[in-house]
C-alpha cells in the first residue's frame, strides 16, 4: 500500500514557526495549486488551497527560505482525523503531512 501525495503550488501567505511545549516546531502553510482548466464564469484558471502540516525541521527550513509566493514542492501523507463538533456530530477530516519539500522559488518579491 502507499500513501503519498505530491503537490506542487504557491505560498499564500508567509510561513510562521510555532515552537510547542514539547519541543517541537510546527507551521501550517497554505499552497495554492492552479488547475489547467478555466472555469465556466471567466475563462480564468481555478485553483485550490491546500493546507500542509509542516514539522520541525521541514518547518523550520521552510520559514527560513520562504515567503508568500515562494513555489514549492511538497512530498506527503495523508491522516484521517476526527473530531466532536459541539452539537455532537463526528467530524471526519484528513491532513495533509509534508515529509519532504523541495524549494522550486523559495524567495518571491510578488
Amino acid at each position: 500500500m502507499l500513501n503519498q501525495v505530491i503537490l506542487v503550488g504557491k505560498l499564500v501567505s508567509n510561513p510562521k514557526l510555532k515552537k510547542l511545549k514539547d519541543s517541537r516546531s510546527q507551521t501550517v502553510i497554505y499552497l495554492e495549486i492552479k488547475r489547467n482548466t478555466g472555469n465556466s464564469i471567466d475563462g480564468e484558471a481555478d485553483s485550490n488551497t491546500i493546507p500542509c502540516i509542516l514539522w520541525n525541521g521541514i518547518a523550520e527550513q521552510t520559514v527560513e527560505h520562504c515567503q508568500k509566493g515562494s513555489t514549492i514542492g511538497v512530498k506527503a501523507r495523508l491522516v484521517d482525523k476526527e473530531a466532536m463538533l459541539e452539537n455532537g456530530e463526528l467530524l471526519i477530516y484528513t491532513e495533509v503531512i509534508a515529509e519532504k519539500i523541495t524549494f522550486i522559488n523559495a524567495k518571491s518579491d510578488e
